[in-house]
């Protein structure tokens, strides 16, 4: 069966039905292809708060840009990423062309476009505020559309069905078809029930990464990877075949296939997204019961991911917050557990030690030690940094360092979740797939997780932001190309 469309998207997501209204209201006959049901349409995107960098309606944070660039690669080559910072990407060697980096007109331009988004998305009815977050500390204002990622997919898909735009459900895009010249003129589809289609159009990848696919995990994250979860349940739908398509075709790639967006969630819970970001108001312990980290190094939204990386390196990938009564005197600490399912619970710590399954003597050693490094002066400051640092302990805790002894005490066991994966397309500033050589893929685009971008550590609440610019950025340009 045969289908020919102007623009055929693959992903229902924030991404692809940005990209699905935008090219519809330029006139542009358009299929959307979701692997799920209508019910369940709108994939990880469903099931997001939908953080957004901007300081204003119409602002990104003063850091959006500079930060976005700091999180592209370890010890890269001094001369490379100086001959990226001047002059245009026509002019630089093959080599700079060709990084496995987004370029800086990359991150530009998204910046650029991110308030006249926001305004279109305003125009279709959302409603954005900056309401209260789950970070009882933080260094960026974080925008959100009230009602969340569910609030987005509602509005895009409305708009789109009252666009004419064709949905085709239980249906996944399976490979690229291209012409005798290697130009991409569509893709081949297997819906349920009916079998293979082949849609013929120009292409919009926005369907996600490969955090709901367990061989990808495995090939690209190694065997630790079987002790991660993602995030949501929308996330299991993404399973990496938009990136592995535009691979097998001579696209080139781009972000950290190694790593991946770290959130630490309760693996109790089988609600979305259980975070468990408590922990910076107690210790973190292993199955061996010791300390292993910092847990407390600044501002919970700047370091959770990196604190959440180190608790993956332990054991079976857990770790324990341990806390006491004093907790509860947070101002909303409510507000940063987003788990279900209510703390174990002990009189003593040995007790507590019993019910998590920790070595008690290694565990009441472990609180000992560090109660005694806690220091005996300096106030207390649960919402700001306060600066009390453990004397003598390693690792240290550098804020929030109050002994625990204040029963019963309370202990949530953390694991992480796979939020999203970082490897991906390396794309021009407007979308369009680049090639291993840095040339244009012709009708081929990607938006969202599809493309790479982060490395080592990701930037804040810029990966909606991310699907619904690029989105857009894609579809206009056909429209203009047409």
């Amino acid at each position: 069966m045969d289908q020919k469309f102007d623009v055929v998207v693959a992903g229902c997501g924030v991404a692809g039905l940005s990209a699905a209204v935008t090219a519809a209201e330029r006139g542009l006959t358009v299929a959307v292809l979701e692997r799920a049901s209508r019910d369940d349409r709108g994939g990880q995107s469903r099931y997001t708060e939908a953080y957004l960098r901007m300081k204003a309606m119409d602002e990104v944070t003063d850091d959006f840009e500079t930060y976005l660039a700091s999180n592209i690669g370890l010890y890269a080559d001094p001369d490379l990423t100086n001959e990226m910072a001047t002059g245009g990407r026509d002019n630089w060697s093959h080599v700079t062309r060709t990084l496995a980096v987004p370029d800086p007109e990359v991150i530009g331009n998204f910046a650029d476009h991110v308030p006249s988004t926001i305004a279109w998305l305003q125009g279709l009815g959302v409603k954005f505020d900056f309401l209260p977050t789950q970070f009882l500390t933080k260094t960026q204002p974080r925008l959100l559309p009230v009602g969340g990622g569910a609030a987005l997919v509602d509005a895009l898909a409305a708009r789109a069905e009252q666009l004419g735009v064709n949905f085709f459900y239980h249906t996944t895009a399976r490979r690229l078809l291209q012409d005798a010249t290697g130009t991409v003129i569509g893709l081949a589809a297997h819906q349920q029930g009916t079998g293979g289609i082949a849609f013929h159009g120009k292409v919009v990848l926005a369907c996600g990464g490969f955090e709901g696919n367990p061989a990808l995990l495995s090939k690209y994250m190694g065997p630790r990877s079987v002790y991660l979860r993602p995030i949501c349940k929308g996330a299991y739908f993404n399973r990496g075949e938009g990136i592995e398509m535009a691979l097998d075709i001579g696209a080139a790639p781009c972000g950290d296939f190694g790593s991946y967006h770290a959130e630490p969630i309760d693996p109790r819970s089988g609600v979305s997204e259980p975070s468990v970001f408590i922990f910076p108001y107690g210790i973190l312990v292993n199955k061996d019961g010791q300390r292993f980290v910092n847990e407390a190094p600044g501002t919970v939204d700047a370091w959770y991911e990196r604190i959440t990386r180190r608790i993956f390196e332990q054991v079976e990938g857990i770790a324990y917050v341990i806390l006491d009564q004093r907790v509860k005197d947070v101002p909303n600490y409510r507000l940063a557990l987003r788990t279900d399912v209510p703390a174990i619970e002990a009189d003593t710590i040995e007790g507590l030690a019993d019910k998590i399954g920790v070595p008690a003597q290694e565990l009441r050693a472990t609180v000992d030690a560090y109660n005694a490094a806690c220091p005996a002066g300096g106030a207390y400051d649960p919402l700001n940094l306060d600066g009390r640092t453990t004397q003598g302990l390693a690792p240290p805790k550098s804020n929030w360092s109050m002994p625990l002894d204040k029963g019963p005490y309370l202990a949530y066991p953390i694991i992480s979740a796979n939020v999203f994966t970082f490897g991906g397309l390396k794309v021009s500033p407007i979308g369009q797939v680049l090639d291993t050589d840095g040339n244009i893929m012709p009708n081929l685009y990607a938006a969202g997780e599809v493309i790479g971008m982060y490395y080592t550590n990701y930037t804040g609440a810029t990966s909606v932001l991310k699907g619904l610019v690029f989105g857009r950025l894609a579809a206009a340009n056909i429209a203009d190309a047409k």
